[in-house]
């Protein structure tokens, strides 16, 4: 079972900051990311989603692979390409992997105009490592599938001010008590 993070950030570059610091968590094993989608709410109050992988992009490049080798059957190579590349980005864009797509752009509406979220889809994850690497990121949890446990330790952790990755919370606190997610390996 996964679970939803959603964290808004003062600005766009800090939530891609944070997306590349738990990109590299995964990195090492210590989070299993489904999905990490930055939203960002511009000045006019539109949502624009920075998703990780660009099905449109990656749907147009198979169809114009497949497209070629059809092509090549009949004789027209570059018909092939081009019908293949357009029918591989129409069936990329209409392709929704990882968090619903108009489910983020309706939580980022709670967005101030100029802010950003960051979505995280979490397969699995050493809940106190990953804690102590987000220590001070900053941000606000707007929404979360998390226990209540690990909730109050994903907020001490982002407001910790010590920023300090090395530093460890004392035996009494929420974060050291803080419960793994389900499947995680602590």
């Amino acid at each position: 079972m996964s679970d939803l993070v959603f964290i808004a950030f003062p600005s766009e570059q800090k939530a891609e900051e944070v997306r590349d610091r738990v990109l590299e968590m995964q990195k090492e094993y210590l989070i299993e990311l489904a999905d990490a989608v930055v939203a960002v709410r511009d000045d006019k109050g539109r949502i624009k989603l920075n998703q990780l992988v660009n099905t449109t992009a990656a749907g147009a490049v198979s169809g114009a692979f497949w497209g070629t080798l059809v092509g090549f059957i009949f004789l027209m190579p570059l018909v092939g390409t081009a019908i293949g590349a357009a029918s591989g980005a129409l069936g990329g864009k209409l392709t929704d992997v990882g968090i619903n797509d108009q489910f983020m752009k309706d939580a980022a509406e709670a967005l101030a105009p100029g802010n950003a979220g960051l979505f995280l889809l979490i397969r699995k994850m050493t809940t106190d490592k990953v804690l102590a690497d987000l220590r001070g990121v900053g941000g606000t949890l707007m929404r979360t599938s998390l226990t209540d446990d690990q909730e109050q330790a994903l907020r001490a952790a982002l407001a910790d001010q010590s920023g300090s990755p090395a530093s460890t919370a004392p035996a009494g606190d929420a974060a050291s008590q803080a419960q793994p997610a389900p499947g995680s390996t602590s």
